[in-house]
């Protein structure tokens, strides 16, 4: 009898164990899909910022062909010329110096000197944007999550915005009041996850242009961040569920209803709480309360 119940106790808790794995599995995978799910639905919009600047490169490219071209005619010129007069050909070179000079005239060669440069600066600064959303887009899906990283939460909301800022432009303006805060022990990866849902969620709450306001702050030895839209509110029979998996007031096909609570699951495991207030027709703020050092920092 004694021996049948260990049996089953030992069967019981191996089961159990094996359960908890594959729970634990099938959430990591559930967040993976969820984080690729919202790259995926940006993924048009971080086109659409790329693209902005690689068109005002290829278009410079394609004018400096242009003045490329205007050089090449005017130093072939220039080059008969020289010829003439080493030659000490007498006039010869009156009709050439008359030649320079509609060349110049016709390619508006002083404006092309004064523009030459303009053109540069600004492919060079398009390239420039273009290796800054790259960098932004690697920053937001940090993969290097082994360890705990002390970061910057102010950086990693920075390059939060850079992701979805296509999402938010034509709905809101972004208000920034970031504080002086202590570097954080976290996976950034992962609180950038975080950031986007909340920010990408304030965006959709907006149905006409309104105000996002994102604050951080230290507090006591935690950090604060705090995300307020001016959207249409949280009903207050919904305020309860908003974690809950699966749970979206959104239309079929527009949401996961994954985002917040996966959001939720990632703030609890750094040890900090996400708590909503929402006030019908006026607003929603999230609060993210943070701990500066890790549970288990020694």
């Amino acid at each position: 009898m004694d021996n049948t119940l260990l049996v089953r106790a030992v069967r019981y808790a191996t089961e159990r164990k094996q359960a908890e794995k594959a729970l634990q599995e099938s959430q990591k995978q559930l967040m993976q899909s969820e984080k690729m799910a919202c790259i995926g639905q940006l993924a048009a919009g971080v086109a659409h910022e790329i693209n902005n600047p690689v068109g005002f490169v290829m278009s410079n490219m394609g004018t400096l062909v242009g003045y490329v071209a205007a050089f090449k005619e005017v130093i072939a010129e220039y080059e008969k010329l020289a010829a003439a007069v080493s030659n000490e050909d007498g006039d010869a070179h009156s009709p050439i110096l008359t030649r320079i000079e509609e060349i110049r005239t016709r390619q508006e060669l002083p404006y092309i000197m004064e523009d030459v440069d303009k053109l540069l600066a600004e492919s060079a600064d398009g390239a420039e944007r273009i290796r800054d959303i790259i960098q932004n887009l690697r920053s937001f899906a940090r993969t290097d999550e082994g360890q705990l990283k002390e970061v910057d939460i102010n950086q990693g909301i920075e390059a939060t915005l850079k992701i979805v800022w296509n999402e938010l432009k034509y709905k809101c303006n972004v208000h920034k009041k970031l504080g002086d805060i202590p570097r954080v022990q976290c996976y950034p990866g992962r609180l950038n996850q975080v950031f986007m849902n909340v920010l990408v969620n304030a965006a959709q709450a907006i149905e006409e242009r309104g105000d996002i306001t994102i604050e951080t702050e230290a507090l006591d030895s935690s950090v604060v961040i705090r995300i307020a839209d001016t959207g249409r509110g949280i009903r207050p029979e919904h305020l309860s569920r908003i974690f809950d998996p699966f749970f979206t007031t959104k239309g079929i096909g527009k949401g996961t209803g994954l985002g917040l609570s996966i959001s939720h699951g990632i703030i609890e495991s750094h040890n900090g709480t996400i708590h909503v207030q929402s006030q019908l027709g006026k607003g929603t703020t999230f609060t993210i309360r943070l701990p500066i050092k890790a549970a288990n920092d020694e």
